[in-house]
């Protein structure tokens, strides 16, 4: 099975190119942003606990990040793999998903970490903003979820550097060619 963990801030093209990975390998993209998204707009009481939070700017608690995780992984028995897309942030939940996987007879592949500076971050927030009106793309919100990636989140990469796991790729430029790069990674997979 083919498992890893796409990782890089909000705007770094995590969800454009998870699609694309998804379209070739046919994995199951599992996006701790969409599966909130989804249960808010259904308004589940989850889903009013995480709207709360993440106006507020702050992380879901991890005991419900995980949950969710199994859920959607226990829902796809027999998946060829699974891209995870914005988790884990942190590293006690990178040890969680790695018990939840081994007792699934599996583990996390490969990190990928997409690199791409503020400036280019802000610059593809700033559109995206415009096309999807996304409520945690505003510039309040936007700001403290990018210094929260940069001061918490890319602390998880050691993590999974020191198993031999981690691959970088630049992430900016052309949408074909990153691709390109992150198919050369999983294909020595």
């Amino acid at each position: 099975m083919l498992n890893f963990v796409l990782f890089g801030p909000p705007g770094a093209g995590k969800g454009t190119q998870s699609q694309k990975l998804i379209d070739r390998y046919q994995l199951i993209h599992i996006s701790t942003g969409d599966l909130f998204r989804d249960h808010i707009s259904k308004q589940t009481p989850l889903g009013k606990q995480v709207s709360a939070l993440i106006a507020d700017g702050q992380l879901v608690p991890d005991e419900i990040t995980i949950a969710m995780l199994e859920e959607e992984v226990d829902k796809n028995p027999g998946a060829k793999g699974f891209i995870f897309d914005g988790f884990p942030r942190t590293v006690a939940q990178a040890e969680a998903l790695d018990r939840f996987l081994e007792s699934k007879s599996t583990a996390i592949t490969v990190v990928i970490a997409l690199d791409v500076d503020q400036d280019e971050l802000t610059k593809r927030i700033a559109e995206r903003q415009k096309l999807t009106n996304r409520v945690d793309d505003q510039a309040d919100k936007l700001q403290k979820r990018i210094a929260e990636y940069f001061d918490k989140t890319i602390h998880v990469l050691p993590y999974y550097e020191a198993q031999n796991k981690l691959s970088k790729v630049n992430g900016i430029g052309n949408i074909d060619d990153i691709f390109a790069e992150l198919c050369e990674v999983v294909d020595q997979f």
